[in-house]
């Protein structure tokens, strides 16, 4: 009886979770108006496509969407470059001041992110990066949390295998190449997906640093049409399932990979 109270009850939040994104797909396919009535219908009276070929076709939604793409996936292999060798560096390599620089990042991680973002503008200004993707891609290139889940993965990894290595001659770039990337698999995927996901929602620093309308990325483009399409509800939740759907359908492929980086790498160390 326990388990069936615990399972209906899981279904019911479940369910409760997912109606909202259901209701939207829903409305996507309405015609104009028809969400607006009451009470508002759950299904179209004549589902059609009419909403999204009016993004794509009159609001060039598909050149954001590019946009975006660009923007988060760049994002992905530059953070993975840079925190991948960091984590790695902070795990198994030793080094004067190491353990003091690794706490005051963690100490930064309460820190909230906006607290930075000015100053962060003005160093770019300066720099010549603002309005380009170059200043968009600067706070994603070694984040504070990838360093740390790295590092917490990298403990696990036994310091025998690696001395093995170096006494064979192998340097601290192949180590690395050859012994520990294969190893930190899931919590690399974990970690892309992390960045990935975060870089494609991010709605402020996008806003902040572009200002050329051809640079936006999706969820900033969306919200300047929102203001013009207040009332058009159907057309931007069309918008707003062009947004959710490729990260929703990359998130459930590679959520087996996900939770098991992050379940590992919290325990580890």
């Amino acid at each position: 009886m326990r388990r069936a109270l615990v399972t209906g009850f899981a279904a019911l939040v479940a369910l409760l979770t997912i109606a909202p994104l259901l209701w939207m797909l829903s409305v996507s396919f309405m015609a104009p108006g028809e969400a607006a009535q009451f009470p508002p219908p759950l299904l179209p009276e004549n589902p059609g496509l009419e909403n999204y070929r009016q993004l794509f076709g009159t609001y060039g939604v598909g050149r954001f969407l590019a946009n975006s793409l660009f923007v988060s996936t760049l994002a992905t292999l530059l953070a993975l470059l840079f925190t991948v060798p960091a984590g790695y560096a902070f795990a198994k390599l030793r080094f004067r001041g190491r353990d003091a620089v690794f706490r005051l990042l963690v100490a930064a991680l309460v820190v909230p992110g906006q607290i930075g973002m000015l100053p962060l503008f003005l160093e770019l200004k300066a720099m010549g990066l603002v309005n380009s993707y170059a200043g968009a891609l600067v706070p994603w290139l070694a984040g504070i949390f990838g360093i740390f889940l790295v590092r917490q993965y990298c403990l696990s990894i036994p310091d025998e295998m690696l001395e093995a290595a170096r006494i064979d001659g192998a340097s601290e770039g192949e180590i690395l190449r050859h012994i520990v990337l294969p190893l930190l698999t899931p919590v690399v995927v974990t970690l892309a997906l992390f960045v990935f996901l975060s870089s494609w929602n991010d709605f402020m620093w996008p806003l902040i640093v572009l200002a050329d309308q051809q640079l936006y990325t999706l969820p900033v483009a969306l919200a300047a049409l929102s203001r013009e399409h207040v009332q058009d509800n159907e057309l931007m939740m069309a918008g707003a399932v062009v947004t959710t759907l490729p990260v929703l359908i990359l998130f459930l492929a590679l959520q087996r990979f996900y939770l098991s980086g992050l379940l590992t790498g919290s325990v580890k160390g």
